[in-house]
């Protein structure tokens, strides 16, 4: 397809009237004495000169900037998404220098955004290796050490069995947590979409993670009692799974004897809130805006001790996410911290 030429006519216009004054003050003495009527011809004179030169200028010129203008945007194959290439070329120098400095910010900026990407999957990839490694070299360390004779023992047999189980379960559940969060950024995990009562559910969570809860005597409670179902409709099963996350992340980094509260409010007229609060040791500031990163850990030693894939946060945000909802965090180091997620009502 021809590119189209935007003319601009400045320099031509500028150009052939300085060209014409020179050529008419140096031809008007000569056309004063020689040729009658004197001042119509100077003025006839004048004009041709002008439109001469404008017409002669302005094709050379727009020929001349067009070739090299065209060569640059068809050099510069990376315009093709941006917007000069989808208008004419501009042989304004002015505009288009305009043009070609927005392009070089526009490449820059995507430049430091794929930077920025570029660490974070080192980070993930060394994060993937470390959580795989952990499980991995202790399976391993068990098993020899049985091989080397502890087997022959039925109680260390039985113990580096039942550890040696233990870290396969935890290899299990981070292999099972990487393939959904896949399936969940590529749009593979489809959402069984259902009208659903949200106070029985977080019920539920709550008769699932009492035994958990009771090891390190954090209540689990509402902050009201919810007389009426709330409605709302979404993925159950993943909406419990995102309660039993945030549960279990209050109890994990929960003081003993504290609380987990579960609160749903009215957001707006279709919308609901709910909220996760604890009063247990908070996430500095710092942290707070990597907290849904994959194998993002505030405390590192602490984190690993207390178990799980490491991805459970990462896992809760894809599936707000994959509901077209937002998630929210609030924390005070010290204090506590508070999850919250939106849904809609059921109309």
């Amino acid at each position: 397809m021809q590119v189209k030429l935007k003319k601009t006519y400045k320099f031509a216009i500028r150009t052939s009237f300085y060209i014409t004054i020179f050529i008419t003050l140096l031809m008007s003495v000569f056309l004063y004495y020689y040729f009658e009527p004197k001042w119509q011809l100077i003025l006839g004179f004048t004009l041709c000169c002008y439109v001469f030169s404008f017409l002669v200028i302005q094709y050379r010129v727009e020929k001349f900037i067009y070739k090299r203008v065209k060569k640059i945007y068809d050099d510069l194959t990376l315009l093709e998404s941006t917007n000069l290439s989808r208008g004419p070329i501009n042989t304004d120098m002015a505009t288009l220098t305009q043009e070609i400095d927005k392009f070089a910010r526009d490449k820059k900026l995507e430049i430091e955004t794929l930077k920025v990407r570029e660490q974070y999957r080192k980070e993930f990839l060394g994060n993937v290796s470390h959580e795989l490694k952990t499980p991995l070299f202790t399976i391993q360390g068990y098993i020899l050490t049985l091989l080397d004779g502890a087997m022959n023992d039925k109680n260390i047999r039985e113990k580096y069995l039942q550890r040696a189980s233990e870290a396969v379960e935890r290899l299990s559940y981070i292999v099972s947590d990487l393939d959904m969060i896949t399936k969940l950024e590529v749009g593979d995990l489809r959402l069984n979409m259902e009208s659903f009562d949200i106070v029985d559910l977080a019920k539920n969570v709550f008769n699932m993670m009492e035994m958990r809860a009771a090891k390190k005597k954090i209540t689990l409670t509402f902050d009201i009692d919810y007389l009426n179902p709330i409605m709302v409709s979404a993925d159950k099963e993943r909406i419990q799974q995102v309660l039993a996350n945030l549960i279990i992340n209050s109890i994990k980094y929960g003081r003993e004897k504290g609380t987990t509260e579960i609160s749903i409010e009215n957001l707006i007229k279709n919308k609901v809130i709910v909220r996760v609060t604890d009063n247990g040791e908070g996430i500095e500031k710092k942290h707070l805006s990597r907290l849904f990163e994959r194998f993002y850990r505030v405390d590192k030693s602490g984190s690993r001790k207390e178990g799980g894939s490491g991805l459970g946060l990462s896992i809760v945000k894809h599936i707000i996410e994959a509901h077209d909802e937002k998630i929210y965090v609030e924390s005070e180091y010290g204090v506590g911290s508070e999850f919250s997620f939106t849904l809609e009502k059921t109309k």
